[in-house]
């Protein structure tokens, strides 16, 4: 078709191709044209890539609303979110869009600024005002429980690393067994016990990462230091890791994940502690920029685009 040049008035532009000229230029049917929309499979291969070309020659695109009508379905898929700026949300939602694209959904997407009941509730009425056909609810934190238990039902929903008591079907990774790995690698190394710098409690994922590193030192008869909590930023790791470096008794560390972790090798450094010599440090997460902390993190390696991908092929 034409392109539209600058300064053209409305009545100058080409309109926009509808399904009768995809048909008539390849020769059937509106109906048929439908059908290699909606349902390929049912038209004929030589007629499926004659209506094809047509569409690709017209610059076709169909009509949102008119196929919903045909097929019961939008081809857009909603997803709920909460603080995207950390590598974990942003990564599964990335997995998700991956995975969307690569079957032909689009992604709506409604960013939370709290995490709660109310605002869950607000971001999925959102996205069913865009007629969505399902919704993933990346929401590793405790209070998901209580905002997806008041979804309607009929709904299909899918949340990630949700918790137990979740009422719908749950994409998670055993963090459990992640820190259990992580913390008998330390003890492996030779030290009497290992500290722990964990993350926010009413995260599910930091609590799964606490209860498998307590869960290994009660095991062994060691000693379960105090546990020191984080927010998830180097800077928390930082000012943490200070308070490591001052304990000379302090030589294995169990961070709940790679940010903090770099803030923690930052004050074992300045503090005069040196890593793996003195101090030994695991992260968790795998974070890209783990290989290229110095020196570079041993860690535990997620794998946040499968489990995006994963609750998009369960949804």
């Amino acid at each position: 078709m034409t392109k539209i040049r600058p300064g053209e008035s409305p009545a100058e532009r080409p309109r926009a191709a509808v399904m009768e000229d995809v048909a008539e230029l390849a020769g059937v049917s509106a109906m048929t044209v439908s059908r290699v929309l909606n349902a390929p499979e049912k038209v004929r291969p030589e007629t499926r890539e004659r209506v094809l070309a047509a569409v690709r020659e017209l610059d076709y695109r169909p009509n949102s609303a008119a196929r919903m009508l045909v097929t019961g379905r939008s081809g857009v898929l909603g997803v709920v979110c909460f603080d995207t700026t950390l590598y974990g949300p942003a990564s599964t939602l990335f997995g998700v869009e991956q995975a969307a694209r690569d079957s032909d959904y689009l992604v709506s997407i409604a960013s939370l600024p709290v995490l709660d009941r109310r605002w869950i509730g607000r971001g999925v009425d959102r996205l069913r005002s865009q007629s969505v056909d399902g919704v993933i609810v990346v929401a590793p934190h405790e209070s998901a429980a209580e905002g997806v238990r008041q979804l309607p039902a009929g709904l299909p929903v899918v949340v990630v690393g949700g918790g137990g008591d979740v009422p719908v079907p749950v994409v998670a990774v055993d963090q459990g067994a992640g820190a259990a790995r992580a913390t008998r690698h330390l003890l492996s190394l030779g030290h009497r016990t290992v500290w722990h710098v964990a993350g926010p409690p009413n995260w599910v994922d930091s609590r799964g990462r606490l209860a498998g590193w307590r869960s290994v030192l009660e095991a062994e008869g060691r000693v379960v230091p105090d546990p020191l909590v984080g927010d998830w930023t180097a800077s928390s790791g930082y000012e943490l890791g200070r308070r490591l470096a001052a304990d000379g008794e302090v030589t294995a560390v169990f961070v709940a994940n790679d940010h903090m972790a770099m803030g923690v090798l930052r004050a074992l450094r300045e503090a005069g502690r040196r890593v793996p010599e003195d101090v030994s440090v695991v992260g968790f997460d795998d974070v890209p920029e783990a290989a290229y902390f110095w020196p570079p993190l041993t860690t535990v390696r997620q794998d946040f685009g499968e489990l995006g991908r994963q609750a998009f092929r369960l949804l």
